[in-house]
């Protein structure tokens, strides 16, 4: 069938089907495993129709292993297979963590470059969607950690697309994490056709001088409504997108932060360990005579996920309006 390749408006679940669409017509290397992606179509329908269109040997639906999905894509990429793996909920990916950690962050490294790992690990992640504790996490920071790995969360549908088709055509692992909290209720303009949008280059998706927020993800969008609110009050503060958080774009960072004198990190992970350490660090040690304020970190609640209790323990704008005043008022 061919491609269309006019632009249309769709969600991020749309866009990211279309990604592995395209690049499974494009490329006849590429496949698909994991739990129910079949005639199912995947929990969240993100593999719908495909194996109507490729079959059940590019579209395989495996066991309720983990361990076992990672290991056969590793296998699968290692003999010249190019393999997006679906973790259903990307908090059931730990019984196979052994096999992400050990095996295939490490099979360039290990090997000498004699194999590689052209893979994508790819799932639903992150919570306000009253998931409880199995299946609300944001665990990114424990992926970010792992060398070899590249991992990369989109907060809009261009973006899901591009950045997908770009991690299916890197030549090392991608874990590439969907925030399901806007899977279907966030909209943009998609082009029909293979586009990528490149891994480790940042956004800012809102320009501003007094004060830098910095984010990803669905939270990119509570750091928008923050920076609505503080504008209204005469705070012009900008507004970065990491999209990827490896590698991630410091050049991008530190431009901003040195014009503002001020930052703000926005996650959704538990503040203990987050990724926001690692963004504030780095701001730290690469821009302190620029700062006039402190670094200021927004993330939940460091406890496990409260099925009822979401609106509490995730960041929420007015966190983000608060820590912003207390750098501007420092």
């Amino acid at each position: 069938m061919p491609i269309e390749t006019a632009t249309k408006t769709m969600t991020m679940v749309q866009a990211v089907r279309e990604a592995m669409l395209e690049e499974m017509r494009l490329d006849d290397t590429v496949c698909i495993l994991g739990e129910d992606v079949g005639p199912r179509g995947g929990v969240f329908l993100c593999t719908e129709g495909l194996h109507a269109e490729f079959g059940p040997d590019r579209v395989i639906d495996t066991p309720l292993s983990e361990a076992g999905i990672l290991g056969s894509a590793l296998g699968m990429a290692m003999n010249g297979l190019r393999p997006v793996a679906e973790i259903q909920f990307i908090d059931f990916l730990f019984p196979g963590y052994d096999q992400l950690y050990s095996e295939i962050a490490k099979m360039r490294y290990r090997s000498a470059g004699m194999f590689k790992a052209p893979m994508v690990i790819r799932g639903p992640y992150g919570g306000g969607v009253r998931g409880g504790v199995y299946h609300s996490q944001s665990p990114e920071e424990l992926f970010a950690h792992i060398p070899g790995l590249k991992v990369v969360i989109p907060s809009n549908p261009y973006d899901a697309k591009g950045l997908l088709i770009a991690a299916i055509r890197d030549e090392d692992p991608v874990v590439f994490l969907e925030p399901k909290r806007i899977y279907r209720g966030v909209k943009s303009e998609v082009p029909g056709g293979a586009y990528t949008v490149p891994i480790g280059k940042a956004n800012v998706v809102r320009e501003g001088s007094d004060a830098t927020l910095i984010s990803y993800g669905a939270m990119l969008h509570v750091a928008l409504e923050a920076a609505d609110r503080l504008a209204a009050e005469g705070k012009n503060v900008e507004v970065i997108d990491l999209r990827s958080l490896v590698p991630y774009d410091g050049e991008t960072i530190l431009t901003s932060v040195k014009k503002t004198g001020h930052a703000v990190v926005v996650v959704e992970a538990p503040k203990l360990g987050s990724f926001a350490n690692e963004i504030s660090a780095y701001i730290a040690e690469k821009a302190i005579e620029y700062l006039e304020g402190p670094i200021m970190r927004v993330a939940s609640i460091d406890t496990s996920v409260p099925y009822n209790l979401e609106k509490y323990y995730l960041p929420d704008a007015d966190r983000i309006v608060k820590a912003t005043k207390k750098t501007l008022e420092f």
